[in-house]
């Protein structure tokens, strides 16, 4: 399987790497600052440098059948055995990384002041993003609320830290596990879990910024009513 470099360090914006496998699809490397599509966070772009190619990467996707990393290219994909050097856009990694942590943190609002787990949740380019929360009501004014709450926390300048918990503890937690279903595969052991000092601790795959003093100011852009029990807020992140 791929080293996810990402999932360890998301900072890391460039890496050298060597082709492992190439398909239609795209090509499959031994290691990668590429991050793979998934848990409402968008796929990495960027591009893979080789000889005298520059080969752009549009999407970064993981495999149904195997799980591995692949990045899809326009172009011509290096042959395997390749070695590579891999950019990413880090602009648009870093706003999803800080619109990753917006979002970990208004979930862990929340979950605390209102009692209610995530259903559901997505990122777009932009710093634009949405999280469902299984909530009896919703409101703008709910809206107001929240968002002067978050950002005062975000303001607190915490830090924000990657942990690998082994299953059996990671699960004795059930506050970890912050969306209504348990989305972590049987198999992932151990569990990578953020914990956003003080505010939010919760399993994810994703990538985060090292304090939420980066993250800047959030605004709550819109409420909605998907539902009984379902309701939405939309947000979006001032700056660049």
């Amino acid at each position: 399987m791929t080293d996810d470099l990402f999932s360890r360090d998301a900072y890391l914006a460039t890496c050298a790497a060597t082709v492992v496998g190439a398909s239609d699809g795209g090509v499959v490397l031994d290691r990668t600052v590429f991050y793979a599509r998934g848990g409402g966070q968008p796929g990495d772009t960027g591009v893979l440098r080789w000889a005298d190619h520059v080969t752009p990467v549009t999407d970064t996707v993981k495999a149904r059948e195997t799980g591995e990393i692949v990045h899809v290219l326009e172009g011509d994909a290096p042959p395997a055995g390749t070695v590579v050097t891999c950019d990413i856009d880090w602009p648009r990694r870093y706003l999803h990384m800080r619109t990753h942590t917006a979002l970990h943190s208004l979930s862990g609002i929340i979950f605390a002041d209102y009692g209610a787990k995530v259903t559901g949740g997505n990122m777009e380019s932009g710093g634009i993003a949405r999280m469902d929360f299984e909530l009896g009501s919703m409101s703008a004014e709910l809206g107001r609320e929240v968002e002067a709450k978050l950002d005062a926390r975000l303001a607190e300048d915490r830090p924000v830290r990657v942990l690998l918990l082994p299953r059996a503890e990671a699960l004795r937690d059930p506050d970890l596990i912050r969306t209504k279903i348990n989305l972590v595969p049987a198999s992932i052991d151990p569990i990578r879990v953020i914990d956003i000092e003080g505010i939010d601790k919760q399993a994810d795959g994703g990538t985060h910024v090292r304090s939420t003093g980066e993250v800047g100011r959030v605004r709550v852009v819109k409420t909605e009513s998907k539902g009984a029990a379902n309701k939405r807020m939309r947000i979006v992140l001032d700056g660049p």
